[in-house]
């Protein structure tokens, strides 16, 4: 595992973070990837972290606590050698938020105790508009204040798109940005968002790598999909695009390293210098190894991520933005 810098915070985290969304499950009627065990769920961290995986990211809404809760038990005796990442103001599936400091002085004292910790790495405004974030600016003076309390360390955004996170992290003082990146959905890069955080040297975290799974080609888009797996939610026509792109960029770039389709989707997330953090969901210890691999292998050559590239600019990845162009 290779370990790299989280922008400016003074926090280094590995370069493979756990994603933990997933092992929220379908707590309180949440939604994620389906019903999950969480006894499996309590390896996979504990196996995460024996492979080198320092950084977690998770949220009071993922499993509506119950992510954190996971986190917590799994890794309380080596709180002091990982970075924890957890969000706050997105309150329900329908997309209902709340960033009062009201809600934000309750919600954080609940995150403590679910964590087992006195103090949050990195603490994230979960999806907010820059509406939201006007209007209820006293929020920063909150933060601050957590932060000289000792609660939280770092503050950051993890925003709904990138343009979003590049029109906030102009007007707000963020030290870490969380955005979606991988090989059908390269915005982050195109649209200016990694150079400014290079220059601004403010961290990156990158999140759907495997764009909800179906980068990896283990799940049929035809499939069908239980109550609380989001997935079920997409068009089939939208599942069966990204199924299909995998194999375009796996034959651009060749497969010489037998690298799985996962450690190809990852190498290239990786590869960015302004990424800090890949964030892969992990549900079980099979997919906690596969995802670690692909930091051995290390970054993808100049020549594939411009094939990679290429290959973006020439296609259209997702079904609504086609119509639209």
């Amino acid at each position: 595992m290779k370990y790299r810098k989280l922008g400016k915070t003074g926090l280094v985290v590995s370069e493979i973070g756990f994603g933990a969304w997933g092992i929220g499950g379908t707590h309180g009627d949440s939604i994620a990837y389906g019903a999950t065990d969480d006894k499996e769920s309590l390896l996979a961290l504990q196996l995460a972290y024996d492979l080198g995986i320092t950084f977690y990211d998770t949220a009071d809404f993922y499993g509506f606590g119950h992510s954190e809760t996971l986190i917590g038990k799994a890794l309380k005796s080596v709180r002091q050698k990982i970075v924890i990442a957890t969000k706050v103001g997105l309150l329900s599936k329908a997309g209902d938020r709340d960033f009062s400091p009201k809600h934000i002085l309750q919600s954080i004292e609940k995150s403590l105790k679910r964590l087992k910790t006195d103090v949050i790495d990195l603490y994230q405004l979960h999806s907010p508009s820059m509406e939201e974030l006007v209007k209820n600016q006293d929020l920063f003076v909150i933060l601050g204040r957590l932060k000289k309390e000792g609660k939280v360390r770092a503050i950051g955004l993890s925003a709904r798109s990138p343009q979003e996170a590049l029109q906030m992290a102009q007007a707000f003082a963020f030290q870490v940005l969380q955005v979606n990146f991988n090989l059908v959905d390269q915005r982050a890069q195109v649209e200016g968002l990694f150079d400014f955080c290079l220059k601004k040297d403010i961290g990156m975290i990158v999140r759907t790598p495997l764009c909800f799974g179906f980068l990896s080609g283990e799940y049929s888009p035809g499939g069908s999909y239980e109550s609380g797996d989001h997935r079920g939610l997409w068009p089939l026509e939208q599942r069966k695009k990204w199924h299909e792109a995998v194999h375009l960029f796996l034959k651009a770039v060749g497969n010489g390293n037998d690298q799985t389709k996962t450690q190809l989707a990852l190498r290239f997330c990786l590869s960015p210098r302004a990424v800090s953090t890949v964030i892969p969901g992990m549900l079980n210890r099979q997919q906690v190894q596969e995802n670690v691999r692909a930091s051995d292998f290390g970054r993808l050559k100049a020549s594939e991520n411009k094939k990679i590239e290429e290959i973006y600019r020439q296609n259209c990845f997702f079904v609504e933005r086609c119509v639209q162009e």
